[in-house]
C-alpha cells in the first residue's frame, strides 16, 4: 500500500474525492498509489490538499522493503483508543435487536474515522458473535427443554455478548489491544 493510498483511506477519502480536492486527475492518484512516485506540482498539490508534509507522501528508496511495517505502525500511531471504546461500548445497548449492534459500530467507525485493523476486528467479533448467536437459540430451541431453559439460553447469550464488549474495554484501556478478537477482518 503506498503512503498515499494510506493516507486517503485514512481521512476517508475516495480516489474521486481527492482528484476533486486536489485538481489532480483520478488516473494520476491510480498510478501514484499503485507505486509510482509522486514529483513536484503533483507532490506539493497532493500533499496540500491531505494538509500533510510532502515528505510523507514520498517512499524513500531504503524504506521501500519496509514499507509494509511503517505503514502498519504509522496505523498503530494513528488509532484513537477512546474513540475505540466508545466504538465497541456503542453495541452494547443494542443486544436485544442483534443488526443495530452490527450498524451502529459501524456508522460511528465512518463517522469518526476510525477505519483501522483494530476497529475492524471489533466489528469483526460483533459480526461473528450474530451470526453465532441465533444457531446457539436455534439449537436449544430443539432440544425441547422448556420455556425456562430458552429464557435462561435468551439471558446467557446477551451476557455472552456483554462480557465480551466489556473485557474488550477493559483490554484497550489496559494494554491498547483487543482481549477477543479475530485473525481475520469480516468487513
Amino acid at each position: 500500500m503506498s503512503k498515499l493510498k494510506f493516507i486517503r483511506d485514512f481521512q476517508n477519502l475516495t480516489q474521486k474525492e481527492l482528484s476533486e480536492k486536489s485538481g489532480i486527475s483520478e488516473r494520476t492518484i491510480q498510478r501514484i498509489e499503485t507505486g509510482k512516485e509522486p514529483k513536484g506540482y503533483t507532490l506539493r498539490i497532493l500533499a496540500k490538499a491531505l494538509k500533510v508534509e510532502e515528505s510523507e507522501l514520498q517512499t524513500p528508496k531504503t524504506e521501500a522493503e519496509n514499507t509494509t511495517i511503517t505503514e502498519k505502525s504509522e496505523e498503530a500511531n494513528l488509532i484513537n483508543y477512546s474513540l475505540l471504546k466508545l466504538i465497541n461500548l456503542s453495541s452494547l445497548p443494542f443486544i436485544i435487536i442483534p443488526p443495530f449492534n452490527i450498524i451502529v459500530p459501524i456508522v460511528l467507525m465512518l463517522v469518526l474515522k476510525q477505519k483501522n485493523v483494530l476497529t475492524k476486528e471489533l466489528i469483526s467479533v460483533q459480526i461473528l458473535w450474530t451470526i453465532i448467536a441465533p444457531i446457539v437459540f436455534i439449537l436449544g430451541i430443539f432440544l425441547k427443554l422448556g420455556n425456562q431453559f430458552t429464557l435462561i439460553l435468551i439471558i446467557l447469550i446477551a451476557l455472552s455478548n456483554v462480557f465480551i464488549v466489556i473485557r474488550n474495554a477493559i483490554e484497550i484501556d489496559r494494554s491498547k489491544k483487543l482481549r477477543y478478537n479475530l485473525k481475520f477482518s469480516m468487513l
